[in-house]
């Protein structure tokens, strides 16, 4: 029997605006325990300098010019994981996955560079760190994301979901991953499809003092911009990066909306990225050889019920949206329970991404250890 071990994965996405930290108990094969889920607003400092560096960076030598802002705002990032570790009071052989937080992910320059200082995690709080997820898989030719579908595959194994399925997490990027296969995890098929909420919340942060649209109220207000939708649809249709399997918050911009009021943004927004979603969805199922019907949603995303009607109809009529919740998880915490799975995965040396997820030469281990 394979031993069981316990594990804290600490995750904080695009949206940057906390962690979400996640308690399992998991032999890192195909059994997991939940034991607690919790989530850590940053501060407002945190939260604005995070975006604000984002907003900086868009190439390799944009992380050169700004690091000292850089290091520094990973030290202070690195404290307020610490701080969470003690709030949860774990047991001194948990381990730690450490995410950290994004701030410029670039596979064609071989860089994904996530703030967190795994060493100064490790002497704050005296237990096992994995950290640094993503670069043994760009080593290997993959391009770092997306992580979480060995997890999936998880969730799929042990809640009897019948297959086909597909996942679908709308974060500030949005990802699919596809399941099709019990036995093996060569078969599992995954990539980013497109924007998810980084559009619109780009839009919210810099033209209100609110970070979201709560349920997509703010899109029910407005009006769509027949004109600068059909535009931002023909630039995405010609955009340059088509191939990608994974995509960074940089690789999308608002400037298309210039001269909007803030209510019609949101509306043309989301309807653009409703249609983004529900076309690459459907292109990508469409190569699928048994036919996909369940797609499961998890995510923040998932909460913009507008943002969601919109994506139903622009899918075909035989797929089915449901929420991943109504099988009793949480949908906010795929992510971060992932990371706790990925991190007793990387300490068993087994593979977390594989060909067929991030496009990696062959299934790849990943995450550095700092013991204890």
């Amino acid at each position: 029997m394979q031993k069981k071990l316990i594990s804290l994965g600490l995750m904080s996405g695009t949206s940057a605006d906390g962690v979400d930290a996640s308690i399992v108990r998991t032999n890192g094969l195909n059994q997991y325990d939940l034991i607690k889920d919790k989530y850590y607003e940053y501060d407002t400092d945190i939260y604005k300098d995070i975006h604000n560096l984002k907003d900086k960076i868009h190439n390799k030598e944009d992380l050169e010019r700004n690091k000292t802002e850089i290091d520094n705002l990973e030290r202070r990032i690195t404290i307020f994981h610490a701080g969470v570790i003690k709030d949860l009071d774990v047991s001194n052989d948990t381990i730690i996955g450490f995410h950290g937080q994004t701030i410029y992910h670039n596979p064609e320059e071989r860089i994904s560079k996530q703030l967190g200082n795994g060493k100064l995690l490790n002497q704050l709080v005296k237990k096992d760190v994995v950290f640094d997820f993503r670069s043994n898989d760009i080593l290997n030719g993959g391009q770092g994301a997306p992580l979480s579908p060995v997890f999936h595959y998880l969730i799929s194994l042990q809640n009897k979901i019948k297959l086909p399925v597909c996942f679908l997490n709308i974060g500030g990027i949005s990802n699919i991953t596809v399941i099709t296969n019990k036995s093996d995890l060569n078969k599992l098929i995954s990539k980013d499809i497109g924007p998810g909420n980084c559009l619109i919340d780009t839009w919210i942060r810099k033209n209100s003092n609110k970070k979201f649209d709560q349920d997509g109220l703010i899109a029910l207000s407005g009006t769509r911009n027949e004109i600068i939708f059909e535009q931002a649809q023909e630039l995405y249709m010609n955009r340059n990066n088509k191939k990608k399997l994974s995509y960074d918050t940089n690789d999308f911009d608002i400037s298309f909306l210039r001269g909007l009021s803030f209510e019609d943004g949101v509306t043309t927004l989301t309807d653009f990225t409703a249609s983004v979603i529900g076309e690459e969805l459907s292109l990508s199922l469409q190569n699928i050889e048994d036919k996909v019907q369940d797609i499961l949603l998890c995510g923040g995303g998932r909460k913009n019920k507008v943002l969601i009607e919109k994506i139903k109809k622009n899918l075909l009529p035989h797929i089915q949206l449901r929420l991943i919740d109504k099988l009793e998880i949480d949908g906010d915490f795929i992510e971060s329970q992932a990371f706790a799975f990925l991190a007793v995965r990387s300490i068993m040396k087994l593979p977390i991404s594989f060909p067929n997820t991030t496009g990696c030469k062959i299934p790849c281990t990943g995450g550095s250890i700092i013991k204890n």
